[in-house]
């Protein structure tokens, strides 16, 4: 029996108004994704990324998405990511870029990742790490 490889990409959804990302839901990240592969990339790209694709977690509160897809395409949905400008839901346009924190092969290593970050992000900088990152 052949294993189906895959690949995780742990994403951040950054938006100016934060009330915005509470209308945000899994198709239409889902939607806004394989339209920026298909503009990309053509018609190769989009299907290639459409076969397994799917949106496996997403926080409305944090702004945190898990994309899956499969390995073979991961450089193809990794370099489209940039271009999505704009997420369209509940005929909403919301202006929001996608910030690709980890791609892990599973989404257990994707979650230990987004913990790590969670950590390192709250916890207070001392005046070396300060100066370290002044230079």
């Amino acid at each position: 029996m052949v294993r189906l490889k895959s690949r995780y990409l742990l994403c951040e959804v950054n938006v100016s108004d934060r009330s915005q990302l509470l209308l945000l839901d899994d198709r239409a990240i889902m939607v806004a994704v394989k339209a920026a592969v298909a503009r990309t990339h053509g018609d190769y790209g989009a299907a290639m990324c459409s076969i397994r694709f799917c949106v496996k977690y997403l926080n409305a509160h944090t702004g945190i998405v898990f994309l899956r897809f499969p390995k073979r395409c991961y450089k193809l949905l990794w370099s489209a990511l940039p271009f999505i400008t704009s997420i369209e839901t509940r005929g909403q346009k919301i202006p929001c870029f996608l910030n690709c924190l980890h791609v892990g092969v599973k989404l257990r290593v994707c979650t230990k990742a987004q913990y790590k970050g969670n950590t390192n992000y709250l916890q207070p900088k001392t005046n070396k790490q300060l100066k370290k990152h002044e230079v």
